[in-house]
């Protein structure tokens, strides 16, 4: 149990930090160094969220794959709201999807059996 709880703390903590880097860079002065730091950040979310999914998907594999397939989204919304944002592009489409996506894979995520539950 010690395992479940440390990944699952892991992917909490990088998906926090990155949304937070992300806003940041969004809403202040972008950098090229807090962009890099930024795509570190989807890896290792990449990473440990990968890991929980191969580690509990035989639990409800359609609800973790949904949830995985949303994780993407989001990362890939973060992304295309920076790079639109760099090359003076409108971005009002892309946060729309970001926060769309954001609260789906939230919502499934705390939702799903070793998510964390708020109300309990």
């Amino acid at each position: 149990m010690g395992f479940l709880t440390d990944s699952t703390h892991a992917h909490i903590a990088t998906w926090v930090v990155a949304i937070v880097i992300f806003l940041i860079a969004a809403l202040g002065k972008q950098s090229k160094g807090l962009h890099m730091t930024l795509r570190l950040f989807y890896i290792l979310i990449i990473i440990t969220g990968g890991a929980l999914f191969f580690q509990y998907q035989t639990n409800d594999p359609m609800l973790y794959g949904m949830k995985f397939l949303g994780g993407i989204l989001v990362i890939g919304m973060m992304e295309m709201v920076l790079v639109r944002q760099k090359k003076n592009k409108p971005t009002g489409l892309f946060w729309i999807l970001f926060a769309v996506f954001l609260f789906i894979t939230l919502f499934l995520g705390f939702k799903l059996p070793i998510g964390l539950d708020f109300l309990a």
